[in-house]
This record gives structure tokens, C-alpha cells and sequence, in this order.
């Protein structure tokens, strides 16, 4: 399953739901929360420790050096690919538009999705959860 594959177990099975419920599920299903506030909350955490890695392997490069590699390491192909890897797309709650449109597929979703579930983490166990799962993503 999802978490085996992040190497962590989910304590609130109510936010990793949300974190997979992508908007166009939550405007058809009232009642339904988006994973839009996990996925800023996610994207923050994901930025930090790749932050932390990269500092820790160059310590002695520039911002000038690490900005980029850092934004290059975080963008949305990335993500998605790394949402791939793990088997993301199948795990969506997705509107049936969307659905139709192959949601399970497009980069902008499964990026998002994949900085949810990395909220959803941070929520569960801190910092300390998130880096192993980061770290089984990223190719560094």
C-alpha cells in the first residue's frame, strides 16, 4: 500500500483521504475536504528538507548554487514522477470530469497529491517522518 511504499503508517486514515481527494471529487461530493491546504503545508515541509540535504552535501556551495538545485529538485515533473513511482494516480478520489480528462495521470494532480500526502506526514510525525519518506522519493 501507499505508506509501505513511503515507509510510514498513517495514523489518521480522515487525512489521507483528504490529502488523495483532489477539488473536482470535493465540488461533487459536498462535505468533502480538497488536499489543497495539506499540499501547502506538504510543498513546505518538501522544501525544507531538501533544503537540509542539500546544505548537508555542499556545504560550501552559494545560495546562488543550491536555489536552483533546490527548485530543480522540487518542481512539479519531479513530483509527479515521484507520485508515479509509488503508484499515486491509484489511490486519487477524483471528479468524474476529471476522471475523464485522466486526472490519475496529469502532473499539476499528482504533484499536488504527493504534497498532501507529505503534509499528512508532517502531521503525523514530524519532521522526523518526513525525511526518511523524502528521501526514499528523491534521487539525489
Amino acid at each position: 500500500m501507499l505508506g509501505g511504499r513511503l515507509g510510514h503508517a498513517f495514523r489518521d486514515p480522515g487525512l489521507l483521504e483528504e490529502a488523495l481527494t483532489h477539488r473536482s471529487f470535493a465540488n461533487e461530493n459536498p462535505g468533502s475536504r480538497d488536499n489543497e491546504r495539506l499540499a501547502l503545508l506538504g510543498d513546505a515541509v518538501l522544501s525544507l528538507v531538501v533544503a537540509e540535504r542539500l546544505l548537508a552535501a555542499a556545504p560550501e556551495d552559494p545560495v546562488g548554487v543550491l536555489t536552483p538545485r533546490r527548485a530543480a529538485l522540487v518542481s512539479g515533473e519531479n513530483l509527479a514522477r515521484w507520485a508515479v513511482a509509488v503508484d499515486l494516480g491509484a489511490h486519487l478520489r477524483l471528479g468524474r470530469g476529471e476522471e475523464q480528462m485522466g486526472g490519475r495521470a496529469k502532473e499539476s494532480v499528482l504533484a499536488t497529491a504527493l504534497e498532501a500526502v507529505l503534509g499528512v506526514i508532517y502531521l503525523d510525525g514530524g519532521l522526523d517522518a518526513c525525511r526518511p519518506a523524502i528521501a526514499r522519493l528523491a534521487v539525489w
